[in-house]
């Protein structure tokens, strides 16, 4: 849908040429000669900017801006003075206008400020969906993220968690395999028991044995009473080894006989304990490499892995970073009661320009610091470094009216003619197209992931039809537009339009 603009001058000839100016740009326009008409239109019509005089024969442009404001918070206010009011114009952009211009009015200048205030109000729009969406996102046990290959998770998670097999979680430093862990656990039919969670590379080397199954009065020099190891914990519920391949490679084996047989025993016991616990491990190395090392052994790999989830680095899902900022921008605002608190774009820019090296720990961080710095409600930008090796967004928005009808394009048809179609038949004729275009699978061969390249055609495709707007491209995709941002870095697709 095209961009609407409001227009109040009293100026006729003004208010004529502007109102022209901008329907050749594609936006709908309403105009009003009086502030009150405009009040009126502003009631009853979202309007994505808002054009006015300074000076108007019933209001004044300070209580213009004011009382439209009140109205719809989210639309920006452009302020048109005459020579010589410039304090004026100072005082109306304190009280919420978006920007002024002095005239007689350059309109490339302004116009370049229209499409810069419509892209505030719709990020200002983006970010409550995001809010939206992050309502019932965090109710899957806490875990955010929109992605792709984060509902591929999720529907792992809802498919084995009230089974008891075994859950292997692999990812790097600061993905969130212990969220993953904590999904699994409490989506279980051992929700109600407990959840042990056991460190392998924290724990002394010489005591782990002992931490881990127990010992019983003088076993051992120190045992001064029994103790209940963390298998014994967790009877019923859940335990959680993380960092696995850190485990002694002595001690291994006799995990192994526990998962096996189902018992154990405490250190200076021959006494056999019930060992009923769902097992989930989780490390942040390859574990074939740790198996090549010496430090996993091969037969306890194949044991602990017989669901294997792979949680990918934040940088390969660029689309999640708006949604995981938004969460940890209203924790940290409520934790240090800066409630009105918001990110800019170019704040927004710089998160999505960035490789973050520690994932979302180190989104996590930087969040909360950007806050307890700020001096503002406004985050301008973020303490964090130029990042060279990660590619920078080259679209322009310009401002370019919303996409209107679609036309579906002629889709090739059993290699002969094309045939017309829309809705769900497009995509169907779509998907048999692609499918039917695959080469057959080759045993032991390279698998290569469709949908990858399939959604990075489809982004593309958008792009290069709405020649590099990326709101419009957002609008046609039903996306939107960080979700967009993400897409387009994950695939390199910046020097391609």
């Amino acid at each position: 849908m095209a961009n609407k603009a409001l227009v109040i001058d009293d100026d006729k000839v003004a208010l004529e040429l502007i109102t022209f100016q901008l329907q050749s740009e594609g936006f709908e326009t309403v105009a009003a000669e009086r502030g009150e008409t405009g009040l009126d239109h502003v009631r009853q019509t979202d309007f994505d900017v808002i054009l006015t005089d300074l000076n108007l024969p019933d209001l004044s442009g300070i209580e213009m801006v004011r009382r439209c404001k009140e109205l719809r918070p989210d639309t920006e206010i452009i302020m048109v003075t005459g020579f010589g009011s410039m304090e004026k114009a100072i005082e109306a952009t304190k009280a919420g206008a978006f920007h002024y211009v002095e005239k007689p009015v350059e309109f490339e200048e302004l116009l370049s400020l229209i499409r810069k205030a419509v892209e505030m109000k719709q990020q200002a729009e983006e970010i409550r969906e995001l809010r939206g969406r992050l309502t019932s996102r965090t109710q899957y046990e806490g875990i955010i993220g929109g992605s792709r290959s984060m509902q591929n998770i999720y529907e792992i998670i809802e498919n084995v968690a009230e089974s008891d097999a075994n859950i292997l979680i692999l990812g790097e430093s600061g993905t969130g395999k212990e969220v993953i862990a904590n999904a699994i656990h409490y989506k279980s039919h051992r929700s109600g028991k407990p959840f042990v969670k056991v460190n392998c590379s924290a724990l002394p080397k010489d005591l782990i044995e002992s931490q881990l199954f127990g010992h019983i009065k003088g076993s051992f020099t120190g045992a001064n009473s029994d103790k209940v190891g963390f298998i014994g914990q967790a009877n019923g519920g859940s335990l959680l080894l993380d960092e696995i391949g850190e485990m002694p490679i002595d001690l291994q084996p006799k995990l192994l006989r526990v998962l096996q047989e189902k018992v154990y025993y405490r250190v200076g016991s021959d006494k056999p304990q019930e060992a009923d616990f769902r097992l989930i491990c989780s490390t942040n190395r390859d574990p074939f490499d740790a198996i090549k090392d010496g430090n996993l052994r091969e037969d306890l790999y194949y044991r602990i892995n017989t669901i294997e989830i792979k949680i990918p680095p934040l940088r390969d899902r660029m689309e999640d970073v708006p949604m995981l900022a938004e969460h940890f921008l209203q924790e940290y605002a409520a934790k240090y009661k800066r409630d009105k608190v918001k990110f800019s774009q170019s704040a927004y820019d710089q998160m999505l320009n960035y490789n973050w090296r520690g994932n979302v720990r180190e989104l996590q961080h930087v969040i909360e610091r950007a806050i307890l710095l700020s001096r503002t409600d406004t985050i301008e930008s973020m303490d964090i470094p130029h990042d060279p090796s990660a590619p920078q967004r080259t679209f322009e928005s310009n401002g370019d009216a919303g996409v209107g009808e679609v036309h579906a394009p002629a889709v090739p048809h059993n290699g002969i003619g094309s045939v017309k179609l829309t809705g769900e038949a497009l995509f169907e004729e779509v998907g048999k197209y692609v499918v039917d275009s695959l080469p057959e699978p080759v045993e032991g061969g390279e698998q290569k992931d469709v949908f990858n390249d399939l959604e990075s055609g489809i982004v593309l495709a958008a792009l290069k039809r709405t020649r590099g707007n990326k709101q419009a491209a957002a609008n046609l995709l039903g996306l939107y537009r960080p979700r967009l941002y993400g897409m387009i870095k994950r695939h390199n697709l910046e020097e391609r339009v």
